[in-house]
């Protein structure tokens, strides 16, 4: 059975009949069969009207971990005329094959390109726009430093849980029971490691009384999140830039001193960094990131969330190209 949305099921049972027949015919009507894109929609979708000088592409899930590249245009605003095209699978001679079919000569036209830090997407941007500058978008560089933190603190916590597992032992052999001591804000080590993840996402000055607490118990008792912390930071600073040499030479300081650090995972970070630099810089040049394709992501993924999923690939591209092409 085909999947349903909400909205015929409710007006299924308001007039009532069967809410598959109702979908049924919902498709039949919708011009659906006669869409001259029907017998390739799976594999691809292009728009060549919807080009613009600025856009975004990503991917995204549509059912079951199958991923498609969406391209889409930033002036368009997340309304029609947004999507540019669709591409089953993320493979970079794919995606290069079908958005070809746009023609050259308005491909040329695009001056900028935002996306992530995924080297096949960057490589079928190249080949598909030559004139396009590549900016990698900023959050998904905040997001490797910040991993880099979190993984620190999981880590922390998880040789917390494992001593307070073996205090209760302990405390059983003795015939006692055992109570975990706590800090002045009633957290236990574990608690105060559980508790600081968000704190730890955020800068200083949005944190609340309760958490600049919780935050400086934390420092006080792992440093090295402190230092990690910190350093990130210092990234979340240069961003403030608007001069594109004084943040290049920021990003190279802040590249050498991860090197020099002894906390695993930044050396791996500013080596991403250092590689992706000169797209990482062109941020400067207009401030771009990929927030329009991740708010196009989030239309999608609630359109598929109020269809309980994706069954019908075909016809579900159908209605979000007459939604958004």
């Amino acid at each position: 059975m085909e999947t349903r949305t909400e909205s015929i099921k409710t007006i299924a049972e308001l007039n009532g009949v069967r809410s598959w027949t109702l979908y049924r015919d919902y498709k039949q009507v919708s011009g659906y069969e006669d869409w001259e894109q029907r017998h390739h929609s799976r594999e691809y979708l292009v728009f060549p009207e919807n080009i613009g000088e600025r856009l975004s592409i990503d991917e995204v899930s549509l059912n079951k971990g199958e991923l498609y590249t969406f391209l889409t245009n930033k002036a368009a605003k997340g309304r029609k005329g947004t999507l540019v095209a669709s591409i089953h699978g993320t493979k970079t001679n794919d995606i290069v094959l079908h958005v070809s079919r746009i023609p050259l000569a308005q491909r040329q036209k695009v001056k900028e390109v935002t996306l992530d830090l995924a080297s096949n997407l960057a490589r079928a941007v190249r080949e598909l726009f030559p004139n396009a500058r590549l900016v990698s978008d900023r959050f998904h560089i905040m997001q490797l430093a910040y991993e880099v933190v979190q993984q620190h603190r999981v880590e922390f916590r998880s040789q917390a849980i494992e001593e307070e597992n073996e205090a209760v032992k302990q405390a059983k052999k003795q015939g006692i029971r055992y109570i975990p001591p706590e800090y002045h804000n009633g957290d236990t080590r574990k608690q105060l490691l559980a508790r600081s993840r968000y704190g730890l996402y955020k800068h200083t000055s949005k944190w609340t009384n309760n958490q600049w607490l919780r935050m400086g118990l934390l420092f006080q008792e792992f440093p090295e999140l402190k230092t990690a912390y910190e350093h990130v930071q210092k990234l979340v600073h240069i961003y403030r830039f608007t001069d594109i040499e004084k943040a290049e030479l920021a990003f190279r300081d802040w590249i050498k001193e991860s090197h020099k650090m002894k906390l695993d995972g930044f050396k791996r970070v500013a080596d991403t960094f250092e590689n992706h630099l000169q797209t990482i810089l062109n941020f400067y040049y207009h401030r771009s990131t990929n927030a329009a394709a991740e708010a196009f992501n989030a239309k999608v993924k609630l359109f598929r969330a109020i269809q309980r999923g994706v069954t019908d690939t075909e016809f579900f591209l159908f209605r979000l190209s007459k939604l958004y092409a």
